[in-house]
Formats: structure tokens, C-alpha cells, sequence
């Protein structure tokens, strides 16, 4: 029986020192080995100028593995190097003293993390890199840090809606969300070998996989300019009890928005404490019935058909009907003798009627989408809306007149301010857009590739639209939005607003407005929805007025010297 067990001690000694040693190595090495993930540091978003809308800073998760201190448990202390390099004894009395300096908890706490029989456990959270050198250097065993990021939004709720923000379970809105593929990065690892104590043994495995930063975003807003359109806009919400607002501003030769304010907007700080509602931009996701803004557009596809010009004449009752349709202005009036310049001045529906009534329904349908009525305008956030425009086919009998001044279709905001965009760049419209470019981790910067723009109408057109808008402002609705400095060319907009019961319960009234006319350069239009008081008091041309100048004399536009371009408003 001896004889046998000697035998099979032989045969296993033999197995283990000879036959497999590179095996039993490497499984007391895979013992050894840790493998930590290393987070990228997420990308930027910047407004125009570079300033932080959203940035990640490094810091460091302190964890521990309760285990490897087991060693040490009973004598209380563990070796450490001191500053010159030489083994010392170190009490873990000393040790959690000086951890709760570094650290700023107690020491009983301390205890309570570090000590047990758990293989991770949270010490300290988001520590900056200086704390955590520190904690290192107490070298306990089993504490090591573990990288991660935080996100800040160092402007609060400055354009808040539209930068977006992180939650638990990664990005929930604006350009968090749709642009996470760029700002992400991908992640790195790291493969090393640590022994007793805890500490990472020099020289041993060590594999590494780099991380990838993620790219930041560079915005055309302007982040000074969306804080002064925040407050205004949120002002006049206030003074007129208005459900909401909001401003859009946009760079009439480049399409380039350079701000998108809207009267409530999350803090991506804190969002929770923003109604769900108010946390993407109202001007890109919140279609409505735009009202006389749109006649515009009705004017100037009957000037491009050569259906009319800005000094047509019009003899115009109080009340007009077609098609068995009656239509009538938001004044009483007698009968007047009308330009069509004066119809948009005046802003009458009945004129209105009377000139858009020379296209067909086809082409006024035709017209309205080669503005971009009905079409998606994608600049990139999410829950935008291409709004309705339903097709010719469709419209009732009273529905074919009505979108000639703009009820029976829904826009946004935008939608509305790149038709005013049209008209400033002499008849060319471009695509809207909120990012200029991308910066990579290394520097490099790409800029956003523009599409060419599409000519809607002629110059020419353009031209006498514009001397019409400006008509408006003078002589017209518009003049609460004029400026001292500058010429303005305008068009005011009241319509109806849906309730939840499917009537009516309240205005969407707006304003829009490009200056200075004798060189368009900005568009803004200024929403407000469902405002309480008298209609003929509610002004949204105040908040132009206020946004654009502060536009114009931010950026050194110089003020206007030349006389406004007029036409006749009556003959």
C-alpha cells in the first residue's frame, strides 16, 4: 500500500514539475491578473466662439479589493516605501487617518469601506486626479483607482434644450442624444498583474488597448446672444401669461442659427427640474398654425408668376367671398383701393384671398413646399417636426383659401424664419444648421459641409418683397418692431390655436423680422403661443425689436444710411 502512494505522489510531482509548469504558472498568474476598463473622455460641445456648453472632465472612482488587506489584519499595519525609498511599518490607524484627510470622511467610515470580505466596493466617487494621486500614495492594500469622467454644463440652462443631457442610462435629448456616435469615443483597457499587497507589480503582464476620446462639437450659436434671447423672450411669456415662446435668429446669407431660445429650457446641470414638455426646443419640435406670416409666400409666388406687382390695384369690401367661402379682415372696414403692397401692410385677408386666388391649388401648394412648408429641415436635434401641409387633393373648399394666409397648416419656428431667410437672400434658400464643425481629440477641426442653396424666386422678386416687408414696418403692422438705427422689414402673424377638445382655446401670435434692409444679413421670429390679454395689445415685435438690435450691435453692423425703400399702400 505504501509502494502505491508513493507511486502516485511520484507520478504528480512528476506532473506538476515537469510535464506542466507553463500551465500551473500561468494559472497563478491569471490569479494575479486585473483588468480595468478605461472610459474615453466624452467630447465638448462648444458655441461658436469655443465656450463650454458641455464638456467631461477626468476624474476617479477610489475602490477597493476588501481581500488583499486580509494579509495584514491581525498585526494591524502594512509595508510601505517612504520618501526615500526604504520599507516602513505603517499602522492602518495611520493609514485611515490619512485617508480621511485626503478625502475629507470620517475615519469610522473609512473603516467600514475598506475593511470586510467584499472584491470591489466604492471608497470615494469622481475624485479629480490630484486627490487621487494622493490616496495612491498611501499605498493600503487593495485600494486603486479606476478612471472615469464627469459631465458638466458649465452655462446651465444656456441653450439647454438644444445641447441636451446624460442620464442614467446615457444620453436623453438634444445633441447628447442624436450626436452620441461622435461625442462617445471608445473605450480602453488595461491588463496587469498585482500581488499580495495590492500594488501593481513592475515589468510584469501588461497589455494596454488605447482609448479613443470622442470628438467635440462646434455650434454656430452664439452663447451670449441665446442667453439675452432666453431672458427676453422669458419676459414676455411673463407679461402676457403666455403658455410659452420663443426666438429664433439665423444668418440670412449662411442659414447658420446662431440662436434658438425658447422662454423655458432645461438645466442639463439638473433636469428633473424641468417639465418633460419643456425639454427639447419648442421651435423645432411644436408645429402651428403660423397665420399672416405666410402671406409672404403667397406674395411672392403671384410676383413670380407675373401675376402681380407691388403696385397692383385692388378695390377691397369688408368682406369677400368665393366659392361660396366668405372671408373678412380682423378690422371693420369700407371699401378701399388697395396696392398689394398695402394688402401685406395691412395685412388682409380678403386682399390676401383675391391675389392667391390666381394660382391653382396645385401651384399654391407647389409654392409653399419650394419654401420648405411640410419638409423636414434636420439640424440634427431630435423630435423635430416637418409640421403639416396636407396635399392639394385634400383641402376642402374653405381650406384652399385659408392656407393663402396661413391657417390650415402647421409650422415650426424654423420653419417660418428660413421662408423670411429666402426672401432676405435675395429668393436663394439654404438648409438651416447648428453645427459648424467637429474638433477631434488631437486638435484637428472639420468643418460642416453646406448643401447648396436653392433659388425659390428671382432676385428681382426678392427685392420687391423685401421693400414690401419694409413697407410693412412703416406703415403696417410691423412697427412695433422698428429700430432707430436700422432698417426692418416685417410681417406680423395671429392665428388660432387648437385645444386639447379639438376647438380653439386661444392666438399663436408672431413677429418676423430681417434687418438691415438695405443689406439683409439676420432673420428672427419671435412666437408667442397662447398670450392673454387683448390681441391689439400683445406686441412680439418688442422682443425683436430688443434681440435684434442687441444682433446687430454685437457683431458691429453698421447702421443704416439710406432711406427706407416704400410703395404706395393705397391708390
Amino acid at each position: 500500500m505504501a509502494l502505491v502512494l508513493l507511486t502516485v505522489l511520484g507520478v504528480r510531482l512528476f506532473q506538476v514539475q515537469a510535464v506542466d509548469p507553463a500551465g500551473m504558472a500561468e494559472a497563478a498568474v491569471e490569479k494575479r491578473l486585473v483588468e480595468q476598463t478605461i472610459p474615453p473622455l466624452r467630447g465638448s460641445i462648444l458655441d461658436a466662439d469655443g465656450n463650454y456648453l458641455a464638456r467631461s472632465v477626468e476624474r476617479f472612482d477610489v475602490v477597493v479589493n476588501q481581500t488583499l488587506s486580509h494579509d495584514y489584519a491581525e498585526e494591524q499595519s502594512y509595508p510601505r516605501r517612504n520618501a526615500e525609498g526604504k520599507l516602513e511599518d505603517i499602522s492602518f490607524d495611520q493609514a485611515f487617518k490619512e485617508l480621511s484627510a485626503i478625502l475629507g470622511q470620517d475615519v469610522q467610515t473609512l473603516r467600514s469601506s475598506v475593511l470586510g470580505d467584499a472584491t470591489f466596493k466604492f471608497v470615494a466617487k469622481t475624485v479629480t486626479p490630484e486627490i487621487k494621486e494622493k490616496v495612491l500614495a498611501v499605498k493600503f492594500p487593495g485600494i486603486y483607482a479606476d478612471r472615469t469622467t464627469l459631465r458638466t454644463y458649465p452655462s446651465g440652462s444656456v441653450a439647454g434644450s438644444i445641447v441636451g443631457f446624460l442620464g442614467t442610462d446615457g444620453p436623453q435629448e438634444g445633441l447628447e442624444l442624436t450626436q452620441d456616435d461622435v461625442l462617445a469615443g471608445k473605450a480602453g483597457s488595461k491588463t496587469y498583474e498585482i500581488g499580495g499587497d495590492g500594488i501593481r507589480i513592475p515589468y510584469a503582464t501588461n497589455e494596454d488597448t488605447p482609448v479613443v476620446d470622442g470628438d467635440s462639437i462646434q455650434l454656430s450659436i452664439d452663447q451670449d446672444l441665446q442667453w439675452f434671447a432666453q431672458q427676453t423672450i422669458a419676459s414676455q411669456v411673463a407679461q402676457y401669461r403666455a403658455q410659452w415662446g420663443n426666438v429664433v435668429v439665423v444668418e440670412a446669407k449662411t442659414g447658420r442659427v446662431i440662436a434658438m431660445a425658447e422662454s423655458t429650457t432645461v438645466d442639463p446641470n439638473n433636469p428633473g427640474l424641468t417639465p418633460a414638455e419643456s425639454r427639447q426646443p419648442l421651435s423645432v419640435t411644436v408645429p402651428f398654425e403660423p397665420g399672416s406670416t405666410t402671406k409672404v409666400i403667397t406674395m411672392a409666388a403671384a410676383l413670380e408668376e407675373d401675376l402681380i406687382t407691388p403696385e397692383s390695384q385692388f378695390e377691397i369690401a369688408n368682406t369677400y367671398t368665393v366659392d361660396g367661402q366668405t372671408f373678412k379682415d380682423a378690422f371693420d372696414h369700407g371699401t378701399l383701393q388697395m396696392t398689394a403692397a398695402g394688402i401685406l401692410t395691412k395685412s388682409m385677408n380678403t386682399g390676401t384671398v383675391m391675389i392667391g386666388q390666381k394660382l391653382t391649388p396645385q401651384e399654391r401648394y407647389d409654392w409653399m413646399r419650394k419654401f420648405g412648408i411640410g419638409q423636414q429641415l434636420d439640424v440634427g436635434l431630435n423630435g423635430e417636426t416637418k409640421g403639416i401641409l396636407a396635399k392639394p387633393e385634400d383641402w376642402d373648399t374653405r381650406q384652399q383659401y385659408t392656407v393663402l394666409f396661413g391657417q390650415g397648416l402647421a409650422q415650426t419656428a424654423l420653419h417660418t424664419a428660413m421662408v423670411y431667410q429666402t426672401i432676405a437672400n435675395d429668393g436663394v434658400r439654404l438648409a438651416p444648421s447648428l453645427i459648424d464643425g467637429y474638433v477631434a481629440a488631437d486638435g484637428t477641426t472639420t468643418k460642416t459641409e453646406r448643401a447648396e442653396g436653392k433659388r425659390v424666386v428671382s432676385e428681382e422678386t426678392a427685392r420687391e418683397v423685401q421693400h414690401m416687408l419694409e413697407t410693412v414696418t412703416a406703415e403696417g403692422s410691423g412697427s412695433s418692431g422698428k429700430l432707430e438705427q436700422y432698417r426692418v422689414g416685417s410681417k406680423t402673424g395671429t392665428a388660432e390655436a387648437p385645444g386639447a377638445n379639438g376647438g380653439y382655446d386661444g392666438y399663436t401670435v408672431s413677429y418676423a423680422g430681417i434687418a438691415p434692409m438695405e443689406d439683409p444679413q439676420y432673420v428672427a421670429v419671435v412666437t408667442l403661443q397662447r398670450p392673454q390679454g387683448p390681441l391689439e395689445l400683445i406686441e412680439p415685435g418688442k422682443t425683436f425689436q430688443k434681440v435684434m438690435e442687441q444682433v446687430l450691435t454685437s457683431r458691429n453692423v453698421a447702421p443704416s444710411t439710406t432711406e427706407p425703400e416704400l410703395y404706395p399702400v393705397e391708390y
